[in-house]
């Protein structure tokens, strides 16, 4: 996840309900049982409010969820540290009973042993390849992600992530790594993960897309968490329908607990528990495949994304549950 910027107002984006249209007031019946938590705003949490909704996240967690954002950094690591197979098995291990997939965001550094991990663990697996500004790079991310494929460790291949959004390289250079990792691994699914509103400014790379793996953080455009829910809906409806007839995942979307208000959204324990449980509930019901972005709080992403950057995992730096 990249700190992105918020899209102009050309019809890039999708407007929230403004906070003064957000229903409020007592929980309804039957919150427990799969209702929204939308209508409670921030500032009026009641204490039943917090303990069913606590119960309420420790249910779901427990039942698992589709697919869970992985990355096995420990304190002080950071991108381009080189990580071991006990580090990541170890890490894998405290999320194999809540995740049926992971996602991974790397194939080089030791990051590509990840696949085959989480496979011995029973655990599928979206496949990524980091592409960026250094060619060098590419190449080994690229050549390491269709190894992994190719000895059969990766479900889904993910061919970048948030290049067009950094502004990493052009549409016709992605175009072409997209279309080379196709050619190398047929009756493997390959796709391209970006920002939502990407897939409408970009239709060839849409059309490329064996899978569209979608982000999708109300968050990060500013929107109150009580809205957060309907926004994330109406950003999957619209990669649907520049996507239509297509596989469409939501390869990332998340709540951080702590830090830095962005706007209108403002992290908390317990809108991030809301949010979850929201997300998770919803995408239950319409069947829709989610990656729920973190399972581990990262410490070096406070450089990119400012002091919430750190806050966005389900256990905290040190593999604790943050919302036990």
């Amino acid at each position: 996840m990249s700190k992105p910027r918020i899209p102009e107002q050309d019809g890039a984006r999708g407007e929230y309900p403004a906070a003064d249209q957000v229903r409020s007031g007592a929980m309804p019946a039957g919150a427990a049982q799969g209702g929204s938590w939308s209508h409670v705003k921030p500032e009026v949490w009641t204490d039943l409010e917090r303990k069913t909704l606590s119960e309420v996240f420790r249910a779901v967690l427990k039942r698992g969820v589709h697919g869970l954002c992985f990355s096995p950094y420990l304190e002080g690591q950071a991108p381009g540290a080189q990580i071991g197979e006990a580090q990541i098995r170890e890490r894998l291990k405290i999320i194999q009973p809540y995740a049926r997939w992971v996602r991974t965001f790397s194939c080089t550094d030791g990051h590509e042993q990840t696949p085959r991990i989480a496979h011995e663990l029973g655990i599928k697996t979206l496949v990524g390849a980091w592409i960026g500004t250094d060619a060098e790079i590419n190449e080994r991310e690229i050549a390491g992600v269709i190894e992994v494929a190719r000895a059969g460790h990766a479900d889904i291949v993910a061919v970048g992530n948030e290049v067009l959004l950094r502004e990493d390289m052009g549409e016709d250079e992605l175009l072409r790594s997209i279309q080379r990792v196709k050619q190398a691994l047929p009756g493997v699914p390959v796709g391209y993960v970006d920002a939502y509103y990407l897939f409408e400014l970009h239709p060839r790379i849409t059309a490329a897309c064996d899978v569209v793996l979608t982000n999708c953080y109300p968050f990060w455009e500013g929107c109150p968490r009580e809205g957060a829910l309907a926004y994330m809906q109406n950003m999957m409806r619209r990669t649907q329908a520049a996507a239509p007839g297509k596989r469409i995942v939501i390869s990332e979307t998340g709540w951080p607990d702590k830090g830095s208000a962005f706007h209108g959204a403002v992290p908390s324990t317990e809108g991030a528990m809301a949010y979850f449980v929201d997300t998770v509930q919803w995408a239950e019901a319409e069947a829709i495949e989610v990656f729920y972005f973190a399972a581990f709080d990262e410490a070096w992403k406070v450089g990119a994304e400012g002091d919430v950057g750190a806050y966005w995992g389900l256990w905290d730096k040190d593999g604790q549950p943050k919302f036990a």
